[in-house]
């Protein structure tokens, strides 16, 4: 996207995206990661954390590997990956113990 959109696509998002992860169950956090390049574009990201896999299909529907898109996000986006990346995280690391 372009630098100037960062705060508005952000605010964009905290009523969408961002909101419907958290709202659905099993959601543990949602995040935006930004990395502005030089050529006046941000690059954007959402880190969502998830209890389960099963959790995960609730948001996102069976084909857990296709991103989920919002009417608006043409507005906004310059590029986009159509594909979401899953990890596995290892909880009792994050919880020192």
């Amino acid at each position: 996207m372009r630098t100037a959109d960062r705060e508005p696509y952000r605010d964009y998002l905290e009523g969408t995206g961002l909101r419907e992860y958290r709202e659905t169950p099993g959601n543990l956090g949602a995040v935006l990661l930004y990395r502005d390049d030089e050529d006046d574009r941000t690059e954007v990201r959402t880190l969502s954390l998830w209890r389960s896999r099963d959790d995960i299909v609730a948001f996102a529907g069976e084909d857990i590997a296709a991103a989920v898109f919002y009417p608006e996000d043409d507005r906004y986006l310059i590029g986009r990956d159509t594909t979401v990346e899953h990890f596995d995280v290892p909880w009792a690391e994050l919880a020192g113990g």
